[in-house]
């Protein structure tokens, strides 16, 4: 008996196959750009449910985004098991509903604590959107075009954190907060007609029993880990008893999760997967790489906000070069990545970011935008464009059809956790240094005391430094305070500076990594499964 056809894939990008990129794109940004959003909506949320008088702590306001991101990280090992129960069209179009829903409850909350319960529904939505898109796009494309279509799902990934912030901005500025939860109730009716309308029917093959264990230990143990770990900006130190407590337990649960996740057939994840070669380097260069890269991300609008004294919007529409960068290069990546072996293409990105990181090491507080930041954020938008997209398709080409929404899911839990970590080094070094230096604490302290006791000839005593520049001045308080504000603009530049030097230090280090990537050809297993089965739409699990 002969083997069945394997399925035909044209070699250029065509109509059908942009038209399911469409829905994929589509849930991407939804996902990505509501994780982003709503960080500059925090300090309105602090006065919104208590009024300006009795404003709630950060720490509590913060539990919005790490509910979303401890709900997505939950829900993310259970894309592969539920995309073979039900099909991707369903679920896909389940995870578009239920983020929806979960946005409308938002918007409506009357309460801190209600929409940080809403945040958790939103999150279980969007935590499947980005494997499934990515499963979705694999199929779609076949080997010879999974570079293209990858890099055109790369867009949101990379165009989310700087995006975020400008939406975010214009739309508490121009209307109010409830509109970042608001927009995605057009976005998602529009996204659930267009799934239903392009995506092929689903013919789902549940042969696979459910991993109960391993649920048990890896969701919670990566909820447990995350939070632990995203604790560490507020207790200030790694070593913190919450930070040990959560992060310890989480560890625990997901050692226990890789030492059983061997012995049933179908674990909840396949980490049998990382026989595979490239799967392997490509899963610890994307780790080394998102730590460093959403770490890094995290210090230029700060930097703008805090030194420079921008807002929100104005610090977004900056860092948007950044964003212009990827998009050009991301489309070559992509075409590159089906001729060339990636061990080619992504140590020049890799390479291009890190020259661009280690540029930033000489900001200081009056840094020119024009003549040296939106440049060396250009440059490095090129080389984000040239890597994250290559990677994973490095990762997912050579996996068979079966596997692919078990790789997709690995790459997805790499991202998070190692973003999760990046940003936690980060801002415990940014928040240390800003302690540690002499003239920002004095600053800071001075001017809290000041408008407690502004009277108080003592406090230039008890501040000499500050005392020693608005003493320059004399009577002009007007010139001193302008000294002031000067030189601590300087000193806040100089930590941020440092602070680059370490995620600079920290991008380098991926060179290593991506030293190990195919450098030669490696042939395709996406088509191995026809083989033995009959063949499958090309967007359906079998």
């Amino acid at each position: 008996m002969s083997s069945p056809a394997h399925t035909e894939y044209p070699d250029k990008i065509d109509g059908a196959v942009l038209k399911i990129a469409g829905v994929v794109v589509l849930g991407a940004i939804m996902s990505i750009l509501d994780i982003t959003v709503v960080n500059v909506a925090l300090p309105e949320l602090q006065t919104t449910f208590t009024g300006v008088d009795d404003p709630l702590p950060y720490s509590t306001v913060a539990w919005t985004v790490t509910a979303y991101t401890l709900a997505l990280a939950t829900v993310i090992p259970l894309t592969g098991w539920a995309a073979d129960r039900f099909g991707t069209k369903r679920l896909y179009m389940l995870a578009l509903g239920l983020f929806t829903i979960g946005s409308v409850l938002c918007a409506a909350a009357t309460s801190i604590n209600l929409l940080i319960l809403f945040r958790v529904i939103q999150g279980l939505g969007g935590g499947l959107l980005m494997p499934l898109g990515m499963t979705i796009m694999t199929k779609a494309a076949g080997p010879a075009r999974m570079g293209r279509l990858m890099a055109i799902l790369g867009i949101p990934m990379l165009l989310g954190p700087i995006g975020g912030p400008i939406l975010g901005g214009w739309l508490i500025d121009t209307v109010s907060w409830h509109w970042i939860f608001l927009i995605n109730l057009p976005l998602g009716l529009g996204a659930l007609a267009y799934a239903w309308w392009a995506l092929p029917k689903d013919a789902p093959e549940p042969s696979e029993s459910f991993d109960f264990v391993g649920m048990l230990l890896m969701s919670p143990g990566l909820a447990a880990f995350l939070y632990g770990i995203s604790s560490i900006p507020d207790e200030g130190s790694f070593f913190a008893p919450k930070v040990i407590g959560f992060a310890g337990l989480g560890t625990a649960l997901i050692i226990a999760f890789v030492f059983y996740s061997f012995r049933p057939e179908h674990p909840l994840l396949d980490l049998r997967l990382f026989k595979n070669k490239n799967l392997t380097w490509s899963v610890i260069t994307m780790f080394i790489f998102a730590g460093a890269f959403f770490g890094g991300l995290l210090l230029v609008p700060t930097y703008l906000q805090t030194v420079r004294g921008e807002g929100a919007l104005d610090a977004g529409l900056l860092v948007a070069p950044q964003g212009i960068g990827a998009m050009l290069t991301m489309p070559i990546a992509g075409a590159l990545a089906d001729k060339f072996p990636v061990g080619r293409i992504v140590p020049v990105g890799l390479a291009t970011i890190t020259a661009g990181m280690f540029a930033l090491t000489r900001v200081d507080g009056d840094t020119s935008y024009w003549g040296y930041l939106i440049p060396v954020l250009f440059v490095m938008g090129l080389g984000m464009g040239a890597t994250m997209m290559p990677l994973m398709t490095s990762a997912l080409r050579t996996l068979t059809a079966h596997q692919v929404a078990r790789g997709s899911t690995l790459l997805n839990i790499t991202q998070q956790v190692a973003s999760s970590i990046g940003v936690a080094i980060i801002s415990v070094v940014l928040t240390n240094g800003l302690k540690n230096d002499a003239l920002v604490s004095q600053a800071t302290a001075f001017g809290e005391a000041s408008k407690a006791n502004p009277n108080d000839p003592s406090l230039l005593q008890q501040f000499p430094l500050v005392g020693e520049i608005l003493g320059r001045f004399g009577n002009d308080v007007a010139a001193g305070q302008a000294a002031l504000q000067s030189a601590v603009q300087n000193a806040m530049g100089e930590v941020f500076g440092d602070t680059f030097l370490v995620a600079a230090i920290m991008v380098a280090f991926t060179l290593v990594s991506a030293a190990f990537l195919p450098r030669k050809h490696e042939e395709s297993h996406l088509l191995d499964d026809e083989d033995a089965a009959e063949v499958a739409p090309p967007v359906v699990l079998h």
